[in-house]
């Protein structure tokens, strides 16, 4: 342990008191001291020999999609240069000396993984390094998140290299959604949501929550690292789905061919997976190396969890909290209404030193209503106009506040948000909670048919033969309203579809359109690895 002197009363006095025996003196002790301080213990997660290992192979890369990061063209010197230098970690016996002052010293003393060394990572080195202001607008989003996630990490005994995935997979954004409908900070797909427990209904959706996709994230890379036994492999699965990457490891065994990460066949997307964890995990080690700078994060708890046992408004929240609605939201993203259910949402996060203040302010409030919206089920299926005056509201506050398309009924069973009055003045039941949906259906289904214009036809004359607005056939047509047709102009036109199965719209002969690949995560586990939590 390392020894504290006693203070001083010396120490205290003005500078021009102290004589310069005294000094001289203290000098003498304290340099005693320092050679006298025993090494702390190590860290608990040390990097592997792997570490060390020669640098593989370059790969012969094909050109990244569009929907990948470009790649930036390096001029020979740099190439040169990044080829030359080897990214090194501080050695441990460095580390084990110095205070851990914030969170990224902490990360560095659990790295963990072999490291990955190859032209695919020197290229996103490089991309990351000649854009410092998306580093710090990314690093400055990790801030509320990265604790939490690291104590996660080393109470698993896991990788600290896996609290950077965030910033591969949504930048640390909880509110991101892909094209292919992953969502939150650790991007899960639907299904493979459901599969890991994070709840997805009317109210929320889990795969946006800091603390339940945290949890789900690292379930799920510890089942794959307990399936493939290989980080890479394991951060492969994740992005590309482990039948993926089990179907490229079948392939590779049958050829001959060595069974790592570098030498599958893969899209693109997934190739240059781990080269950016890699590369982003390299800055973190040595910043200073690729001219980063990375804003100090301490290395303490950011949130705190407080319970709530009545049903509180998102607004009203933040406003006991004394915290801005966008503080709020972001340690709270998964929340889907304005509204938070206690049966459903048992605590909510707020920052550290506003969790104090918000128990104060809300027992201070335990008189007072605190959320003005309860659920509602659909008897029968009905429109949102009708629904409306049920519920004591206006139509286009219910769309609005459900995510009611126009022209869409409220089928029988759904679950809707509406205000707090008169017999609908309760807290949200449990079930409702879990499994609020809402379900809609046309008003009226159309089915689409095309005509030919004949000598004479305007778009008034079609439209009236078919018991359709002249304007709605001019915006299916992309035409003016007062567009001229030429004779054999052929138009589509949208009519009622009627009960016959005949009169049923015909599926289009052209071959539907198929994924280049496989949407990452989309592969359902093939066996669960714990019980539902």
């Amino acid at each position: 342990m390392e020894k504290r002197l006693p203070m001083n009363p010396t120490a205290l006095a003005p500078a021009r008191l102290i004589r310069p025996s005294w000094v001289l003196l203290l000098a003498v002790f304290l340099s005693g001291c320092a050679t006298s301080v025993p090494s702390p213990q190590p860290p608990m997660a040390r990097l592997p020999a792997a570490e060390a290992a020669p640098t593989p192979a370059a790969l012969t890369v094909p050109p990244v999609h569009a929907t990948v990061t470009p790649v930036v063209s390096l001029s020979p010197a740099v190439t040169e240069m990044n080829e030359e230098r080897p990214v090194a970690l501080k050695p441990h016996a460095i580390l084990g000396l110095q205070e851990q002052i914030d969170i990224w010293e902490r990360i560095r003393r659990g790295f963990a993984m072999p490291d990955l060394n190859n032209p695919l990572v020197r290229n996103r080195e490089q991309w990351y390094a000649s854009r410092p202001d998306y580093m710090l607008r990314m690093t400055e989003r990790s801030r509320p998140y990265l604790f939490h996630i690291v104590e996660e990490l080393e109470r698993r005994k896991m990788p600290t290299e896996l609290a950077l995935l965030p910033f591969i997979e949504s930048a640390f954004n909880p509110q991101a959604v892909s094209s292919a409908k992953a969502a939150g900070m650790w991007q899960f797909m639907p299904a493979t949501g459901k599969y890991f427990d994070l709840k997805q209904n009317l109210f929320r959706d889990e795969r946006r929550d800091v603390l339940e996709s945290t949890r789900a994230a690292l379930d799920y890379l510890q089942k794959l690292y307990t399936l493939f036994g290989d980080w890479h492999l394991a951060l492969a699965a994740y992005n590309w789905g482990e039948g993926s990457v089990g179907r490229a490891l079948a392939r590779n065994k049958a050829q001959g061919l060595p069974l790592t990460y570098s030498d599958l066949r893969m899209p693109d997307e997934t190739r240059y997976y781990v080269p950016k964890l890699q590369a982003v995990k390299n800055i973190v080690a040595q910043p200073e190396a690729f001219k980063t700078e990375l804003p100090l994060i301490q290395n303490h708890p950011y949130f705190k969890s407080v319970a709530i046992e009545r049903d509180i408004d998102v607004a009203i929240a933040a406003k006991l909290a004394n915290v801005s609605l966008e503080d709020f939201k972001a340690l709270n993203p998964a929340m889907n209404r304005p509204v938070i259910l206690a049966a459903g949402k048992p605590q909510i996060l707020l920052p550290w030193d506003n969790a104090t203040v918000f128990q104060t302010n809300l027992q201070a409030h335990s008189e007072r209503r605190l959320s003005s919206w309860t659920a509602w089920q659909a008897p029968r299926t009905m429109p949102a106009e009708e629904v409306a005056k049920q519920v004591g509201m206006s139509a286009e506050q219910l769309r609005s506040v459900n995510g009611i398309p126009a022209r869409m009924l409220v089928k029988a069973g759904s679950t809707l948000l509406v205000p707090r009055q008169g017999k609908l003045d309760n807290d949200v039941t449990e079930h409702l909670a879990d499994n609020g949906q809402l379900l809609l259906a046309p008003e009226l289904v159309l089915r689409k048919i095309t005509v030919k214009a004949h000598h004479g036809d305007t778009l008034m004359r079609l439209a009236s033969r078919h018991g359709v607005s002249a304007t709605s056939v001019a915006d299916w047509n992309r035409l003016k309203p007062n567009a001229t047709l030429s004779n054999g102009q052929i138009l589509s036109i949208y009519v009622p579809a009627k009960a016959s199965r005949k009169s049923a719209p015909q599926r289009s002969k052209a071959p539907a359109k198929t994924a280049a690949r496989s949407d990452k995560r989309s592969d359902k586990p093939a066996a669960k690895a714990a019980p539902k939590r």
